[in-house]
C-alpha cells in the first residue's frame, strides 16, 4: 500500500472536528464500496475518501490565504461562500501535509463539491460518496444510495440536478463548474 491509512486517520483525527472526522470515515467506507462495485483501486478510493475534507475546518481567512499563496483562482460562488474553498485548498493540503502525489486522488478532493465535466471514475465515486455516506440525513438519500450502485453517472446527474434546484430555491450562488457538469452529464446520458 502506497499510503499509510492509519497514519492518515491519526492525523485527520487530530485536525478535524469529531463530526467531520466521522463524516470522512463514512465517505471513505462508502468510496471503497463504490470502488468494489465499479472496479476502481480500493486503496486509492479509501485514501481519497479520508482526505477529501482535510481542509474543511480551516478558517475562511486561512483558506483564502492558502488560495493566494498557491495561486488558486476563486470563483464568484467561492468568493461569496469561502467555505466552498475547502475542496480546492484540500487538494493542496492533501499534497503538502498528507504526502498525496496521486493526481486522480488530488482531483477527487478538488472537485468533490462542484463536480466538473468528464470526471474520472474516482472523482465520481468521491462526489457521490460525500453525498450518500451513512451519516448524511438529507432528503432522497435512499433513492441516491440505491442509484449509486445501479448507475454511477445517472446518480451523479440526479445529485447535480437536485443540488442546482436546491441552490436556486434558496437564492444561493451556483458554481459554474456545477452547471457545466450537469449539462455535460445530462447531454451524455440523454444521447446514449
Amino acid at each position: 500500500m502506497k499510503y499509510d491509512i492509519n497514519k492518515i486517520r491519526k492525523k485527520l483525527k487530530r485536525t478535524l472536528h469529531t463530526k467531520r472526522y466521522i463524516h470522512s470515515i463514512g465517505v471513505s467506507t462508502t468510496a471503497v464500496c463504490l470502488a468494489m462495485k465499479y472496479g476502481y483501486d480500493l486503496h486509492e478510493a479509501e485514501v481519497a475518501g479520508l482526505v477529501h475534507d482535510c481542509a474543511k475546518n480551516y478558517s475562511d481567512s486561512k483558506k483564502i490565504a492558502l488560495c493566494k499563496k498557491n495561486s488558486i483562482v476563486m470563483s464568484p460562488s467561492e468568493q461569496t461562500s469561502p467555505d466552498l474553498l475547502h475542496a480546492k485548498v484540500g487538494a493542496v493540503v492533501a499534497q503538502s501535509k498528507y504526502d498525496i502525489d496521486n493526481r486522480d486522488i488530488l482531483n477527487a478532493v478538488k472537485y468533490h463539491t462542484t463536480g466538473r465535466p468528464d470526471m474520472s471514475l474516482l472523482e465520481k465515486i468521491i462526489y457521490i460518496a460525500d453525498f450518500i455516506e451513512p451519516n448524511r440525513t438529507q432528503p432522497n438519500l435512499k433513492e441516491y444510495r440505491n442509484l449509486a450502485f445501479l448507475d454511477l453517472e445517472v446518480c451523479l446527474l440526479r445529485i447535480l440536478r437536485d443540488t442546482i434546484t436546491y441552490l436556486e430555491k434558496n437564492n444561493k450562488e451556483i458554481d459554474n463548474l456545477t452547471k457545466e457538469a450537469y449539462n455535460y452529464y445530462n447531454n451524455l446520458i440523454n444521447n446514449q
